[in-house]
Formats: C-alpha cells, sequence, structure tokens
C-alpha cells in the first residue's frame, strides 16, 4: 500500500506534535487532552494521511491553550511544510478569535514585527498582520518605524496600514466602534 503522508518531517512530523503538545499540556495544567489524529483518506492500494495541524487547529478554535501555543510554534517557523500557507494562516485566524496569554501575544508580536523588519511579508502574512492588530502593537511602534521595511513594496503595503492603525484612521478601524 502507498502512502502519501502530507506531515511535515521533522518538528512537524505526527509524533513530534503530539510530542509537543502532551508537554505543553502538562506545562500548562489542561486537564483533559485531545487526542490528535491527522485525517486520513484510503482509496484501494493508496493512503493520503493529511496533517496533523488540522486538528490542533480546531483545538486552537475551541480554546486549548496547548494547541494555541503550537499554532504560535507553526507560525513562527520559517521552513517549508505541505499545506504550509493554509495551514499557518488558518491558525493566526484561529488564534485571532480566542484569548491569548501574555507570552503568547509577546512572541506574535515579536514574530510579526521581525518579519515585517525584514520584509518578509508572505501571502499569510494576510492573516498575521490581523492577528498583530488584535494583540496590540502599540509598544512596539517606534521600533517599528525605526526599520520600516522601504525597499519592498509588499512589506510597505502592511507597515502603511500599520501606520493607519496607530493613527487611528477611520478606513482601517472597525465600523461601529
Amino acid at each position: 500500500m502507498l502512502i502519501h503522508d502530507y506531515n511535515g518531517k521533522g518538528a512537524w512530523s505526527v509524533e513530534a506534535v503530539r510530542s509537543r503538545y502532551l508537554e505543553h499540556c502538562a506545562r500548562l495544567d489542561v486537564q483533559s487532552p485531545r487526542v490528535l489524529q491527522p485525517r486520513t483518506y484510503h482509496r484501494a492500494d493508496m493512503t493520503w494521511v493529511y496533517p496533523i495541524m488540522e486538528p490542533v487547529i480546531e483545538g486552537i478554535k475551541a480554546g486549548d491553550p496547548a494547541c494555541a501555543t503550537l499554532g504560535v510554534e507553526l507560525i513562527e517557523q520559517d521552513g517549508t511544510l505541505p499545506f504550509g500557507r493554509v495551514l499557518k494562516s488558518n491558525a493566526a485566524r484561529a488564534l485571532k478569535g480566542i484569548e491569548l496569554s501574555q507570552a503568547l501575544k509577546t512572541r506574535i508580536r515579536r514574530r510579526v514585527t521581525d518579519m515585517l523588519a525584514a520584509g518578509n511579508t508572505p501571502r499569510e502574512f494576510k492573516e498575521y498582520a490581523r492577528l498583530l492588530r488584535k494583540v496590540g502593537f502599540d509598544d512596539l511602534w517606534p521600533r517599528m518605524v525605526a526599520s520600516e521595511p522601504v525597499g519592498n513594496k509588499y512589506a510597505m503595503r502592511y507597515f502603511a496600514y500599520f501606520r493607519a492603525l496607530q493613527e487611528r484612521s477611520p478606513a482601517v478601524m472597525a465600523r461601529g466602534r
């Protein structure tokens, strides 16, 4: 039987993610850990094993702090993995919808501002920018201005977005506030 495993190698393999999840559960005192099982699809002589991060993202949406920590670890990593863009976008979107600890907010702020300063704005950065807006970046704004990504037009779009937020421009403020 041929198996197509879409999980990454090393730190993003099924076993490594499960292991880190259980470590986070123990550290964060999660009383009832989830059973992280990747989605599989079987057909004749082939099996496809989809990323284990899909159930982790569901755990983030449910408010599991250990899954949220794994989600932040995912957006912090630069390497590629199968379905990485979608998984990172979905993780950032899910993180935006829950209450995060101060430690996770700090890690998110650092990651997104460092990416912007380096001009590293992949497609999933749109969700990262929305996540940073939610967790707040007021204390980092002077540092962001000092490392403005002038030579990169894509990064400058996000920089302009953050500048408008900082200036509280009506064009980027949510309606109804």
